[in-house]
């Protein structure tokens, strides 16, 4: 493999055309921090394209094999964790239906790789000048449509969603949990979509810090998520999660008191702390001993379409450990999941009707000096363009102060820039 480094004077264009690029190859995948500005990021974009060898799991022992993996691939590895990995840490089952058929991870060596800093192109391949003509040979569409136009269906009726969380808010009268995530499903069946384009869409109207696209086969994640579940620079761990949702005005006098509504609505702040103090329970797991703290409580982020409240946790990595293991340890994250974690996870299955799969899982990459990155695969499309089965799920948190309509707004609200790109062209 060979490095060389190049200067661009169209960000935005070089980018489209990596991205079109990178997508002709078996698996890809396409990160972008979209100018978000984060101490904890290594690059502005990064993409990956093409597989030297792959770790592919459909189901059994991931963790140890991924942990193989690694070791015997110690550069650059990107990849996605299924939410449905939790059964391999728990004694927990996935039975509801998947119509999607991601397997449960996925790593890959890439042949290539571009990073992206301000106007530097690093690209390292066997090849990197024959990669950097490539690109530029590479004819953005004059139309990028997403060729979606048919009608998107909603998994649970309205109807039956507010009795549901009623249900739910049952669980946590009788003291079974404290919170739960619960998600619903929007989908389209036997449908086509352009991925690539749907991708630009999307992050043109949801830039968020933790885009990505991926691509393996006929399967695709589509993803402007903005959390990220769990990082590692050098020793140091930090997961940051989203709990806190309020809509955004055009009107900044109104945006304004948006946030601070936020900031004084008890029920968020509460959902908050939970989640942060199930965090910290994980990171202990992987933690040298006193060294769990919270950096950042209630901190809002602004987004196109919404304020979130987002803390960051972290800790010093205990020695000994694997990033296999110290995954593990946390897997899946606790802002999807709920208080207590396992009870909650079993009812999650109970309530929702359809197998999560790569829907809060998380994507992301180990990196070559033994960092990693991963986020939350939240606000995301899943496409199988072999069946034609499209995908996205929306959830919030529920807990007794939560009013059932307003939960299921929130579910719309979060959903809102993923509709938009599926509105018919």
């Amino acid at each position: 493999m060979h490095t060389q480094v190049f200067q661009i004077t169209d960000l935005d264009k070089f980018k489209t055309q990596a991205l079109l690029w990178a997508a002709h190859s078996d698996s890809c995948c396409y990160f972008d921090s979209n100018n978000f500005t984060d101490p904890y990021s290594a690059f502005d974009v990064c993409i990956a394209a093409g597989a030297q060898t792959e770790l592919k799991i459909s189901k059994g022992a991931g963790f140890d094999k991924l942990q193989l993996f690694l070791q015997e691939n110690q550069g650059f590895v990107p990849g996605f964790f299924s939410y449905d990995l939790k059964n391999e840490i728990e004694n927990l089952k996935s039975e509801n239906p998947d119509f999607l058929h991601f397997p449960e991870m996925y790593f890959f060596v890439p042949k290539c790789r571009i990073l992206i800093k301000a106007n530097k192109v690093t690209i390292i391949s066997s090849d990197p000048k024959a990669v950097w003509d490539h690109i530029h040979r590479t004819e953005i569409p004059t139309s990028l449509k997403t060729n979606f136009n048919s009608q998107v269906k909603y998994r649970i009726s309205k109807e039956k969603y507010l009795n549901k969380v009623e249900m739910i808010k049952g669980h946590i009268q009788k003291g079974d949990i404290y919170e739960l995530n619960f998600c619903q499903e929007f989908y389209a069946e036997s449908k086509t979509l352009n991925p690539v384009n749907s991708f630009i869409k999307l992050n043109s109207i949801s830039p968020t810090p933790f885009s990505s696209f991926f691509k393996i086969g006929e399967q695709y994640i589509i993803s402007a998520t903005p959390e990220r579940f769990l990082s590692r620079k050098k020793n140091k761990l930090i997961s940051q999660p989203i709990k806190g949702t309020a809509k955004r005005h055009s009107n900044t006098e109104n945006d304004l008191l948006a946030i601070k509504e936020l900031l004084s609505n008890e029920k968020e702040l509460s959902e908050n702390v939970m989640i942060v103090d199930l965090v910290r329970n994980d990171l202990t797991k992987s933690a040298k001993s006193g060294s769990v703290k919270v950096e950042e409580l209630f901190g809002i982020y602004s987004f196109k379409q919404v304020h979130q409240m987002i803390s960051t946790v972290v800790c010093e990595a205990a020695e000994g450990l694997s990033n296999a293991h110290i995954i593990r340890n946390t897997f899946p994250m606790g802002s999807m999941t709920g208080a207590p974690k396992i009870r909650a996870m079993e009812l999650i299955e109970k309530y929702e009707e359809t197998k999560r799969g790569i829907y809060s899982g998380a994507a992301g990459y180990f990196n070559e000096n033994g960092d990693f990155d991963f986020n939350v695969v939240i606000r995301t499309i899943l496409y199988n363009s072999e069946s034609g089965y499209l995908s996205f799920q929306a959830g919030s948190a529920i807990t007794i102060d939560s009013d059932a309509g307003k939960e299921y707004q929130e579910c719309l609200l979060k959903a809102e820039a993923i509709f938009s790109v599926l509105k018919a062209e």
